[in-house]
């Protein structure tokens, strides 16, 4: 047999070599241009088109292109600066004026650099902040001082079966049946997040209003959730404890050691008797809950029902939600906030009757 007989398989085998690797090479060019193609193309999205919480941006004078495409990234208003310098230098963008502006994660970016370019701020028809603590009834003040809309028209909203359950198929992992147990007092109650609020109209919809509140709501959860996994805490029972840990909070208030405090008693069977719920089981606002308040018949009352109370009894901030989610370690089972704002915390009963005796004295 002839050599040229043997390499004829030889260069048959190349040929297949090289066509298999060309091939291999050019899937890797065609995956990976697909994936930058998508990648670009969603760094012109909004970072997060239900977040309408105004976030300030200042363009001092001389500011740079990559000065502010870096400013917008950190505030997590555009989702690539790498992204907004290149298009800017595509479409030969400029003009960008120097100001304050009240900027939204709800915008494209292309209406970001038009906004910068007009030296216009976000144009503000209503401008609604909700404390943190702040509860159902309170929300519906604020939003009819602000709108005009009646607080019976608001709470009507916020109660109404029918509307919730159209909110339940947008947020099905937030809005559990869980809000609607027997004992709840307001479904909707822990779910609208309190923070500050822009609509470019000055009287939108009520189910604007509440919708922009409840996708915070979720868009924070959402940010938790392997947290929230790994406690094995359900987003009703996060923000119950949360809106517990909000109520006994002040300035001073190491709110990781009051979860501490609330987590221990759970586990010990203990029951919470956390003043917050007894005032919102009266449905009232006290300076001082005194014994006879603490036998109210109801089920948010924690001095006579173990356990968490059926829901939230506030609508709580970031700051208490991640101190339900990361309690510190201690073996305190009492806390006495003082006139003073102070927080102490014991570990027996004699040690906080003598606080509180030190403290506030006798009711």
């Amino acid at each position: 047999m002839e050599q040229s007989d043997f390499q004829a398989p030889k260069a048959r085998l190349v040929r297949k070599i090289v066509l298999i690797v060309c091939a291999v090479l050019l899937a890797a060019i065609v995956i990976a241009g697909a994936g930058g193609f998508l990648y670009i193309r969603s760094a012109f999205e909004p970072v997060d088109p239900d977040d309408r919480t105004p976030v300030h941006v200042s363009v001092p004078v001389g500011s740079s292109v990559a000065d502010i495409a870096e400013q917008l990234e950190q505030k997590r208003l555009i989702k690539s600066a790498a992204v907004f310098r290149y298009y800017v230098r595509w479409k030969n963008e400029s003009g960008f004026q120097a100001g304050e502006y009240e900027l939204t994660r709800a915008m494209p970016m292309t209406r970001i650099i038009e906004l910068l370019q007009t030296g216009k701020s976000l144009k503000i028809g209503l401008k609604l902040t909700i404390p943190e603590g702040s509860q159902l009834v309170q929300i519906a003040d604020i939003i009819a001082a602000k709108t005009g809309y009646k607080r019976e028209e608001t709470m009507k909203l916020l109660n109404d079966r029918a509307y919730i359950e159209q909110l339940r198929k947008t947020y099905p992992d937030l809005l559990a049946s869980d809000i609607f147990h027997k004992n709840i007092r307001y479904p909707l109650e822990g779910y609208l997040f309190p923070a500050t609020y822009v609509f470019a109209d000055k009287k939108p919809p009520l189910t604007e209003i509440i919708e922009a509140m409840v996708a915070k709501t979720a868009a924070v959860l959402d940010m938790y959730k392997d947290a929230m996994k790994e406690k094995q805490l359900s987003p009703h029972r996060l923000l119950t404890m949360a809106s517990l840990i909000e109520e006994e909070a002040t300035e001073k208030a190491d709110r990781e050691k009051i979860a501490s405090v609330f987590y221990n008693r759970l586990r010990l069977d203990m029951p919470l008797q956390t003043d917050p719920t007894v005032l919102y089981a009266l449905g009232k606002h006290k300076e001082r809950v005194f014994y006879k308040d603490l036998k109210v018949d109801s089920p948010y009352n924690t001095y006579i029902h173990k356990g968490l109370p059926p829901g939230p009894i506030a609508n709580a901030g970031e700051m208490s939600i991640k101190a339900a989610l990361k309690p510190a370690a201690t073996d305190y089972l009492y806390f006495l906030a003082t006139p003073a704002g102070d927080v102490i915390f014991t570990k027996t009963l004699a040690e906080h009757n003598r606080e509180k005796a030190k403290h506030i004295g006798k009711q």
